[in-house]
């Protein structure tokens, strides 16, 4: 296979150290007020939040090439489901049964006979957040400390946006116009979101995986270009005075992401040369920082912190990738791809792992 002639690896990485970036932030202080960008923007978003849009915006681009290369929509269905169910479950498992029994102020006896460990782990890999917290932990005296993983939010959403990909690809759905239809619909609920709160998170990320989808559709065109990027960049930096960062995001920051990983002017880094480390981090960061922060005695500086807790969840991640996401992606169903695609982004793109 030849390499990879594009950014995405990095990217994705990028995205992950920036949800650890400002995680580290709310896990020491109980709050994100002192974060970096929200200091920035003036209280309208921290860093790792552009990092949860960058990666939905990201797999927008990549699960629409992978629905459409694919072909079959059971084989669409598997890829996607070994690509998050088998990482997370294990993740949560060491998590209920090895982090929180050292944490916890119980008996082994006691925290292993209660339910909450076993309803935790179930619950979690089935992306339902009902157990959330554990008997007995508490890494930290403040708001968050209770919690055992506050990055796995997202991971629901995530797969109803595959399934989302799944349902318009069987219906014949997956055309740009479509696409454009989400974008409206995205963008109207991060406008108006106490008017759609119905729809909830899903319509909130909506608008960042609409877009990926949108600039996936338009590969072969000229829309990966020099000027607009500047052009996005100075639409970013508008917002923040508009007070219009998040709404705005999608079409100014999601573009300059893709474009950073499509653009041919730029050298590929080999972010994964070890491996795709990028969805260990996001689900190893939390606990990892939770767990140095209660090591450290619940006292510590964000960089501390930090600085501590990302080579830790580099090493899960390692071994995550190594151990368990590889071997099972490894079993994904195989099948004749589809025509490669034709221009040198899309080309790129098309070596992308998806």
């Amino acid at each position: 296979m030849p390499p990879r002639q594009n950014n995405f690896d990095a990217l994705r990485l990028v995205a992950a150290v920036s949800v650890m970036f400002s995680h580290a932030f709310l896990i020491t202080d109980g709050t994100q007020a002192n974060e970096w960008l929200i200091r920035l923007t003036g209280n309208q978003s921290i860093l790792g939040l552009c990092g949860v849009f960058v990666f939905f915006a990201i797999s927008g681009f990549l699960v629409t090439q992978s629905y459409e290369q694919t072909g079959d929509p059971l084989r669409f269905a598997a890829k996607r489901a070994l690509r998050i169910f088998p990482g997370l479950f294990v993740a949560v498992l060491l998590s209920a049964f090895v982090l929180a029994p050292v944490v916890t102020t119980l008996a082994p006896g006691a925290y292993f006979s209660q339910s909450a460990p076993y309803n935790y782990v179930l619950d979690n890999t089935l992306l339902d957040q009902s157990v959330h917290q554990l008997p007995g932990v508490k890494f930290v005296n403040n708001k968050v400390g209770l919690e055992i993983n506050g990055s796995l939010w997202t991971l629901r959403f995530e797969v109803m946006m595959y399934l989302m990909v799944l349902a318009l690809g069987m219906l014949r759905l997956l055309d740009l116009r479509v696409m454009v239809g989400l974008l409206v619909v995205g963008l109207a609920c991060l406008e108006f979101q106490n008017t759609l709160d119905f729809l909830g998170g899903w319509g909130w990320l909506l608008a960042f995986f609409a877009v990926g989808m949108i600039l996936y559709k338009l590969r072969a065109s000229v829309i990966f270009d020099g000027r607009m990027a500047a052009l996005a960049l100075v639409g970013l930096v508008l917002s923040v005075p508009l007070r219009q960062f998040i709404p705005l995001f999608p079409v100014f920051g999601c573009y300059l992401a893709l474009w950073l990983a499509l653009t041919p002017h730029l050298p590929v880094i080999p972010a994964a040369r070890f491996g795709d480390l990028s969805y260990g981090l996001y689900i190893y960061g939390w606990p990892v920082e939770e767990g140095v922060i209660w090591g450290l005695g619940g006292r510590a500086c964000w960089w501390q912190v930090f600085a501590l807790a990302l080579p830790l969840a580099a090493g899960l991640a390692f071994l995550s990738w190594h151990l368990i996401e590889r071997p099972a992606l490894q079993l994904k169903p195989r099948g004749r791809p589809r025509a490669s695609l034709s221009s040198p982004a899309s080309a790129a793109a098309q070596r992308a792992r998806a």
